[in-house]
């Protein structure tokens, strides 16, 4: 069964997503940003979520993780919660 890990930054627009973005791309630490401006929880931890496999994320987030690029920051990806900002830092098939 796939497994994935990665970490996210949750924010609340989809304006305030892409110039997080930005800020990574141009050499922003991503867990710094986390700490920074994540409104999830796990933002205390450089946005950390720990392995997981499919399901057990919300379905636009599960899509992302298990079908993107790793290592790439992805996002804006719209759920329920808000706006994220997901990098996959390990999968396995």
């Amino acid at each position: 069964m796939a497994r994935a890990k990665a970490r996210h930054i949750l924010v609340e627009t989809e304006a305030e997503c892409l110039a997080l973005k930005e800020k990574i791309e141009a050499g922003a630490d991503f867990a710094e940003v986390a700490r920074a401006h994540s409104l999830c929880p796990s933002g205390n931890q450089g946005g950390l979520l720990g392995e997981f496999g499919p399901g057990q994320m919300v379905e636009e987030f599960d899509k992302v993780v298990f079908s993107g690029e790793v290592g790439k920051v992805l996002g804006p990806v719209r759920t329920q919660f808000g706006y994220h900002l997901i990098e996959i830092t390990n999968r396995t098939a």
